[in-house]
């Protein structure tokens, strides 16, 4: 009876030894992690770097934040490198970071595949290197790469596809630019929320997140201009037409496709070839959405079928329920319109935009451009048609205010505009006081300040 009792304490000891050591070395690994995350707190790398490091080696799974604060630790050692061995073993280090927290949580991967690649492209990797880790971010999340990466990205493809397969260069931008639209979307929404508050009331977290939003939105204007700039050489009518028409006949009931070939062609202003409208009548089919019926809409105008393209108009906005697509939609009925001559209207329809998303920027100047162009139309002299310069400053200087994003492109305008406003030398020869009141005519019948 004895022995059967210590054969039984044996094999439960047997059973139950791994369960013991385990809890253990998680009990360790706590203790560990919790040592350095103190360290890490304090600001003490140094200190923190031996307990995160034999975590790291032990406790691969116990937390994403292993990674996510031990990046910086890693860094800090690179930072303080001063041999190039110590340099070389920093680096991989920090690599290891990267490609470890990837093993073991595939959470954020398109983040961490971009941030990795920003890391190598400082420190010598190849261009190709850097590539697969762009394209493996992209492919994942094209929203969740950084601007930078995404112009690095497609400056890559462009200077391997751009004579080979100029559909993938025009697919890759469409790609991107649509996730730079999604970037914006989300920026823009919060940003409202924030400038919706009372500006005397708002909270520092407020002031911080409205200066990162704004911060946000004006790098991703600053990499769409570079982008539209990289593409701009290939992405003509004459080249696009004859590549949209190779491809129709495999893509004509493909809505991805169709939209982008459509958009491109629009955006180009290719519209007045028969070819935009046997795309548009095909995307209408494949896909008949709101942002379809815009499009169908401008073909209806431009066969002189006006009232049935002003009701196509009115439904395509209607029918959508999303603020920011209303306001997208209503400002590409009033470019449509302003093509067309009806700068009225137009006009009326860039303020619906702003009604519906306050911070749509580029509503005020599409309405600064039109303003300009009718300088000479809407002025009888010299001051006349200067001040009606002054208005279309008013509104480019309105879009800076309201739209970060497009502080770049608002200052291209507000610097043309500035230029041809009423000089002194005018106002006092046509009598005019500076600080009065002045009407414009036509259709723009608007008062400004004389400057």
């Amino acid at each position: 009876m004895k022995q059967m009792r210590q054969i039984l304490a044996v094999l439960l000891f047997i059973v139950s030894a791994p369960t013991v050591f385990s809890q253990a070395a998680d009990q360790e690994c706590i203790v560990k992690y919790n040592l350095f995350k103190g360290d890490y707190s304090a600001g003490k790398y140094d200190a923190a770097y031996e307990n995160w490091l034999w975590t790291m080696d032990n406790c691969p799974t116990l937390t994403v934040n292993i990674y996510k604060l031990g990046i910086k630790i890693a860094e800090s050692r690179l930072e303080a490198a001063t041999t190039p061995a110590e340099k070389a073993a920093a680096v991989k280090l920090v690599e290891r970071v990267y490609t470890q927290r990837l093993e073991n949580f595939p959470q954020d991967m398109a983040r961490v595949y971009s941030d990795l690649a920003t890391f190598k492209d400082a420190h010598g990797a190849s261009e190709e290197e850097v590539f697969v880790l762009l394209e493996k971010s992209f492919k994942l999340d094209p929203t969740d790469i950084s601007p930078t990466n995404i112009y690095r990205y497609f400056d890559i493809i462009l200077n391997k596809y751009k004579d080979t397969n100029p559909q993938k260069v025009f697919d890759t931008y469409d790609e991107v630019v649509e996730g730079i639209e999604i970037k914006r979307e989300e920026y823009s929404k919060q940003l409202d929320i924030i400038t919706a508050k009372d500006s005397t009331t708002l909270s520092d977290r407020d002031i911080r997140r409205k200066m990162a939003y704004e911060q946000n939105l004006g790098n991703l204007e600053l990499v769409e201009g570079g982008l539209d700039a990289k593409l701009a050489a290939i992405s003509t009518c004459e080249n696009l037409i004859p590549l949209n028409k190779k491809y129709f006949e495999e893509s004509k009931a493909d809505a991805v496709w169709l939209k982008r070939a459509v958009s491109r062609m629009f955006n180009k202003e290719c519209t007045d070839d028969p070819f935009y409208d046997i795309l548009v009548e095909a995307y209408v089919k494949a896909d008949p959405s709101p942002r379809a019926s815009v499009f169908y809409a401008g073909i209806l105008m431009k066969n002189g079928q006006t009232n049935k393209a002003m009701e196509y108009f009115k439904k395509a906005i209607d029918q959508e329920t999303d603020s920011y697509s209303k306001a997208k939609y209503a400002l590409r009925v009033a470019e449509i319109l302003r093509k067309k001559g009806r700068l009225s209207e137009a006009r009326s329809y860039a303020y619906k935009s702003i009604e519906y998303q306050p911070t749509m920027g580029r509503a005020y100047l599409l309405i600064a451009s039109m303003y300009a162009s009718s300088a000479n139309s809407c002025g009888t002299d010299v001051v006349s048609k200067r001040m009606v310069y002054v208005a279309a400053l008013d509104k480019a200087i309105k879009a800076k205010s309201v739209d970060p994003s497009i502080s770049s492109l608002a200052n291209r305008f507000i610097a043309s505009y500035s230029e041809n406003v009423p000089q002194k030398k005018d106002l006092f020869i046509a009598g005019v006081e500076s600080g009065s009141r002045h009407k414009i005519g036509c259709w723009i019948n608007e008062t400004v300040i004389v400057p």
